[in-house]
């Protein structure tokens, strides 16, 4: 097939930019080095490439990930770095699912669904998730006395991972780290996790990086400078030109993000407005009705979740189609 013949907006990887992304992370961070963050691409064929390059633990943002990651046989070791308060479904899996957990209530939904262990999700300064950080002793003796075994503590510096200034994300990753460190002391078990794709080279002080969109990219992190290629786009087809030099492509709100600014296009183009089912943009050098463009999104991760297939592409050629089977809760 080629992907003039796909029905368009189309979730479009770049097969060899793919897998320069897997392989620079693979020897930058080997084996249990990376827990790679399948809320990212929420794709088990894609997960499957990952954990061929010797990525076999994984993190999970919802109960529905660890499910169908434990169904495709990944349940090596799954992390779900999110508060739940109904585990039962949890319990049930033949995988080894381990738990982020931050008071008393997510420790009872744990022993309650079945789950065995946990790790203690603490607030390292980005607020959401996590106890504060001289709470989390108390919290992992309040689990282990309810038959829980705690694996350690898991932390997210997601305030500073998307800086464009490195010194200062190193900076604030290094507060936030000293925090998690401190906390770990208190707590015990063996894992330190926490990091991004913005902090995978900075954060030396977790001992696994949760790190997720290095995989696909997208522009937002591509202004970081990472070592990392953009191969997620989507592909578009113009419905309109304008004779005031505009023109207008069926790519809109509802196949791509805009929570981290607007997309890009990958010829150059400048995008004027993005709505419902339509991205507007002025061509870098000519645009006709049937053209079509490849759309850079800003944020990756709720750009995939719009989608049922991505197709892995080299020029106009589709090498595969993968189901986004991950999608939901």
């Amino acid at each position: 097939m080629r992907i003039g013949e796909l029905v368009t907006p189309a979730l479009l990887v770049d097969a060899d930019a793919f897998e320069h992304n897997l392989a620079t992370m693979a020897l930058a961070l080997p084996g249990a080095r990376l827990r790679p963050h399948v809320k990212a691409h929420k794709c088990t064929a894609l997960a499957q490439r990952q954990a061929g390059k010797g990525h076999r633990s994984f993190t999970c943002a919802t109960i529905r990930e660890v499910e169908g990651m434990a169904a495709a046989g990944l349940g090596d070791d799954l992390l779900l770095a999110n508060e739940v308060l109904d585990a039962t479904r949890l319990g049930r899996l033949d995988a080894r699912v381990t738990l982020a957990v931050d008071s008393l209530q997510t420790i009872e939904a744990a022993v309650k669904g079945g789950v065995k262990e946990v790790v203690i999700d603490v607030n390292v300064g980005l607020p959401r998730c996590g106890c504060p950080p001289d709470n989390a002793g108390q919290l992992a003796e309040m689990a282990r006395s309810r038959g829980l075994t705690v694996r350690g503590v898991m932390g997210y510096e997601g305030h500073a991972v998307g800086l464009d200034d490195r010194a200062l994300r190193q900076e604030l990753v290094a507060a936030s780290m000293e925090l998690l460190v401190k906390a770990h002391t208190a707590v015990g078990g063996d894992i330190i996790s926490a990091g991004a794709t913005g902090s995978y080279d900075i954060n030396t002080w977790a001992n696994e990086i949760q790190a997720g969109s290095y995989a696909l990219m997208d522009t937002a992190y591509a202004k970081l400078g990472l070592p990392f290629k953009q191969a997620l786009s989507v592909l578009a087809t113009v419905i309109s030109a304008s004779t005031d030099g505009y023109a207008v492509a069926n790519c809109g709100l509802k196949a791509l993000a805009m929570d981290h600014g607007k997309p890009d296009i990958a010829d150059g183009s400048t995008v004027l407005i993005v709505s419902d089912e339509h991205i507007t943009f002025v061509p870098e050098t000519s645009a006709a009705i049937g053209d079509q463009v490849r759309v850079l999104p800003a944020h990756v991760d709720p750009t995939v979740a719009y989608h049922q297939q991505m197709h892995v592409v080299r020029g106009d050629e589709v090498l595969e189609s993968w189901e986004v089977d991950l999608r939901g809760w």
